[in-house]
């Protein structure tokens, strides 16, 4: 572990702030043999809720010249399955695990959570998906509503003791009122952010290329937008963030934590390089070295005026 990059979020200590995010490495052993996943900050799972979900109709992924459209829908094994089958390869890694959970309803968040603390597992926290752009129920609406957030984040924080991450949506009027509603609830942190809702046109056969119209653009597109909301996060929260959106590059992870974040996730770069991570690391150590950090964070909104 590197002091210079090692961060710490509430009580739990991370060798670095890398993260990935939700989805891009399943439950971790999808990319086994590709990626050095001990070496990073820690691991976002793949979403889990109260029930399997087999997801949205195929075409459901789509590729833009900067980056992805997808409108997965969630599909997953669901908690059940997710203790019984994926639990022990996790409790296996090295690194720092946090739980993805998301739901239709309140109950499905608070009964996917309540199973999860029952369970067997090593995983240090949650990260709350209040903001997925590719489901027709429930989710979403928790993320665009301040009561609502604030709602379901003191009834989870009421179950768990573990670090409890709230995901915001770019696809709302106002993302700092969202992340105060979440803060005011007992959240420890908040990520930011999801994908931003986009669409795909096949001129030649003039239809639509994701079977549900409408999908989440991720991808470095969405990055100055994900540096703005990090940055606007940053000037009204006392709670840390956790940046994402567009990261491909340590100049990159270097801008978040200027904007104001505290960790980062990396998504759908690792699509491309599953070991981008590790290869950013190094980077990030060379560049605290040759200018005299002590550690990373010493750059935490340090933007010049």
């Amino acid at each position: 572990m590197l002091p210079v990059l090692k961060v710490k979020l509430g009580d739990i200590t991370f060798a670095s702030p890398i993260t990935v995010a939700s989805g891009t490495y399943g439950y971790g052993n999808e990319v086994e043999g590709l990626a050095e996943v001990n070496r990073l900050g820690g691991i976002v799972t793949k979403s889990v809720t109260r029930h399997p979900r087999e997801g949205n109709p195929l075409p459901r992924i789509t590729e833009t010249p900067s980056g992805m459209l997808n409108s997965i829908g969630l599909a997953n094994v669901g908690v059940e399955m997710y203790c019984k089958e994926k639990l022990p390869f996790l409790n296996e890694l090295k690194t720092q695990v946090i739980v993805n959970i998301a739901g239709s309803s309140m109950g499905d968040y608070l009964e996917t959570m309540d199973m999860l603390e029952e369970a067997d597992g090593n995983h240090i926290g949650y990260e709350i998906n209040i903001s997925c752009p590719n489901v027709k129920e429930g989710g979403m609406e928790f993320g665009v509503s301040c009561e609502m957030t604030e709602k379901l984040t003191k009834e989870m924080r009421r179950r768990t003791s573990k670090l409890l991450i709230m995901k915001l949506s770019p696809n709302v009027t106002s993302i700092t009122e969202i992340g105060l509603a979440a803060q005011d609830g007992g959240a420890d942190a908040v990520s930011a952010i999801n994908t931003v809702v986009g669409m795909g046109i096949d001129v030649e056969k003039r239809c639509v290329k994701l079977h549900t119209v409408f999908g989440g653009l991720s991808g470095p597109a969405i990055k100055p937008i994900a540096l703005a909301n990090v940055h606007k996060l940053y000037k009204v929260l006392s709670i840390p963030i956790m940046g994402l959106g567009g990261i491909a590059s340590a100049e990159d992870v270097l801008e978040f934590i200027l904007a104001g974040a505290h960790m980062v996730q990396i998504g759908t770069t690792n699509y491309i390089n599953p070991n981008i991570g590790v290869d950013i690391l190094q980077e990030l150590e060379a560049y605290c070295t040759e200018n005299g950090l002590k550690n990373i964070l010493e750059l935490k909104g340090q933007l010049n005026s």
